[in-house]
């Protein structure tokens, strides 16, 4: 397993460099109508999605879990075309989507980041991220009638510190990567 996170270490980078560009748009345009929010929210989701499905695909022959990426692949994609197929959805209903689908991702990414634990050192990053994720998705499920403002804050404020999460996770793996190959 430790060979394909460092083969693909790019896909963690490139989640979080989308991640972090989703963040900043939500707190730098925080009075954006709700549909903005949505579309936002679903582009965000749909890509995470696909890079998801590219790296469970891409692994099915060496990596036995390889059906939780593309589960995982199958949530963000089936979220976000929810949010494209209601976007006129109310801010309760949108908070919900975002909340289940950030336990759910949460978890996987706790799971993935205790299998490699054995196999690299500071999975700490994934493991972190994960939860964070859990605790965002929480939070919004009890306080679900957070004003449309503040609810953009948290989600940009989470997305970028997942974001730098990721990036900084998909780096550690590509040196990783470079040290092994080295020994070999």
């Amino acid at each position: 397993m430790f060979s394909i996170f460092t083969k693909n270490w790019w896909v963690f980078a490139l989640r979080g460099l989308f991640a972090i560009i989703f963040g900043v748009l939500a707190l730098v345009l925080p009075e954006i109508t709700l549909i903005s929010l949505v579309l936002m929210f679903g582009v965000f989701a749909l890509l995470d999605g696909i890079l998801d499905l590219v790296v469970g695909f891409a692994t099915t022959s060496t990596n036995k879990r390889w059906w939780a990426k593309i589960l995982e692949g199958l949530l963000g994609i089936g979220v976000a075309l929810l949010t494209f197929i209601w976007p006129n959805i109310t801010a309760i209903v949108l908070l919900y989507f975002i909340a289940a689908w950030s336990v759910i991702m949460g978890f996987m990414e706790i799971i993935a980041g205790i299998q490699i634990r054995k196999e690299i050192e500071d999975e700490w990053r994934m493991i972190l991220s994960g939860a964070i994720s859990v605790l965002f998705g929480i939070v919004l499920f009890i306080y679900p009638g957070a004003s449309a403002i503040s609810m953009v804050w948290l989600i940009g404020i989470f997305t970028v510190f997942f974001g730098v999460l990721l990036i900084s996770l998909g780096f550690r793996l590509r040196k990783l990567g470079r040290e092994f190959q080295s020994m070999e």
